[in-house]
């Protein structure tokens, strides 16, 4: 290399004498890489001869090299020519400061595979333990996963404005889930989604409820916006049934107004 790069002399002045091609593979480096270190106003560009073509000396070399090695430790493009250029002093400096930003990306990218794993935990990353372990009741007991779905849209909403509210009604639920009454109208109402809206055992099943419902202590209060997003979520799997929205209907009317 040096026999190549001192071959070419003009008035006793050293004369470069490779190609970009040649620096490159000194360099242990692309031309592509090259030229964008050019781009970047890293590394000198030399001007072209009288062929067209731009000659490099041993000073562009050992300057790719420095670049190569920086850019290979993590040093960002943008601090490179500062650093180039910096005294003994001012380049420690300059080095601890990229280290500690380094090693805070390096915290914060464990943070993000930790996160991307919790995602193998399904309804866990976005409930409480104490919810997800009640959704999981649910589908031990046979519900189906559609309704297992609504209810952890649910509470995922509840937990969001009214968390205080939230873990008051999960152990309302939880208490119910205990009753064998409870567990069989909780499943004839998953099945009821499906039903047609004139089947007649939605009317069985609105005073099956109702019997369940005055047979129970008053639920727990909620504040206002805590019903307003049970309303939301209910609201929207509802409109998803016309059996359910039927069985709605039957519930909120009077008995004695109620026609079969």
């Amino acid at each position: 290399m040096m026999d190549v790069m001192d071959g070419g002399r003009a008035g006793g002045r050293p004369k470069p004498t490779i190609t970009i091609g040649q620096l490159a593979e000194y360099a242990g480096v692309t031309i592509k890489a090259v030229r964008h270190y050019h781009q970047r106003g890293l590394l000198e560009e030399p001007p072209r001869d009288a062929s067209g073509y731009r000659r490099y000396g041993a000073e562009h070399a050992i300057e790719l090299v420095k670049i190569k090695t920086l850019a290979g430790a993590g040093v960002p493009l943008a601090r490179i020519k500062e650093l180039l250029t910096a005294d003994p002093g001012r380049f420690a400096a300059a080095i601890a400061e990229i280290d500690r930003t380094l090693h805070e990306r390096a915290e914060e990218l464990l943070r993000t595979r930790e996160r991307i794993a919790q995602l193998n935990a399904g309804d866990r990353l976005f409930v409480s333990a104490k919810v997800a372990d009640y959704l999981d009741q649910l589908r031990e007991l046979g519900v189906s996963q559609r309704a297992v779905q609504m209810e952890r849209d649910g509470w995922i909403l509840m937990q969001s404005v009214s968390p205080g509210d939230a873990a008051t009604w999960l152990a309302d639920k939880l208490d119910a889930l205990n009753d064998p009454e409870f567990r069989a109208i909780y499943l004839e109402y998953d099945a009821a989604f499906d039903w047609s809206p004139d089947d007649p055992r939605l009317y069985a099943l609105a005073e099956r409820t109702e019997r369940w419902l005055a047979s129970r202590p008053a639920g727990p209060p909620a504040q206002d916006m805590a019903m307003a997003m049970a309303r939301l979520v209910a609201t929207a799997a509802y409109t998803l049934s016309p059996a359910w929205i039927r069985l709605a209907e039957i519930t909120s009317a009077p008995p004695r107004r109620r026609t079969r």
